[in-house]
């Protein structure tokens, strides 16, 4: 049986996968594919937060009644990283690697602090809270991480 660390970890995982691509497209000056690779990646990302926010993050507050704790410090470093994808969007459309380089460092380093958070503290406070009916939710979040961005 999987966890909700493991299915979503393995999710980050996939999002920074499509991170290292895109760079190399900017690198290679490849706009492009970097504007593909982008629009996969922004796509990820947002089905993974879209994921949490709909699904995991209701139903942790549900069974714990925090309601103000983790899930909404997640929200909000959330709300800041669709931001920062915005901008770095918006640099790749420009051709403009400076402005992306350091749109995406910050972005990075976001990332990068979101994941450990998650993953060492919050995905384990979930599979110890709802651990009853958890293939019911793995299900759902599995679906929604498929899912292609309406």
């Amino acid at each position: 049986m999987t966890s909700v660390r493991i299915l979503l970890s393995g999710d980050h995982r996939q999002c920074d996968d499509h991170y290292v691509a895109i760079e190399r497209a900017i690198v290679s000056r490849q706009w492009d594919e970097a504007a593909h690779l982008f629009e996969l990646f922004r796509s990820a990302m947002h089905a993974h937060f879209d994921a949490e926010e709909s699904i995991l993050f209701p139903a942790f507050e549900l069974r714990t009644g925090m309601r103000m704790g983790p899930t909404q410090v997640m929200r909000n470093e959330h709300a800041q990283m669709r931001e920062l994808i915005d901008s770095a969007s918006g640099a790749i459309a420009a051709h403009d690697a400076e402005d992306y380089s350091g749109v995406s460092e910050t972005l990075l380093i976001m990332m990068q602090q979101h994941n450990m958070k998650e993953e060492n503290v919050l995905y384990p406070m979930c599979d110890q809270n709802l651990s009853e009916g958890s293939d019911a939710l793995l299900d759902s979040i599995a679906r929604a991480l498929r899912a292609p961005e309406s």
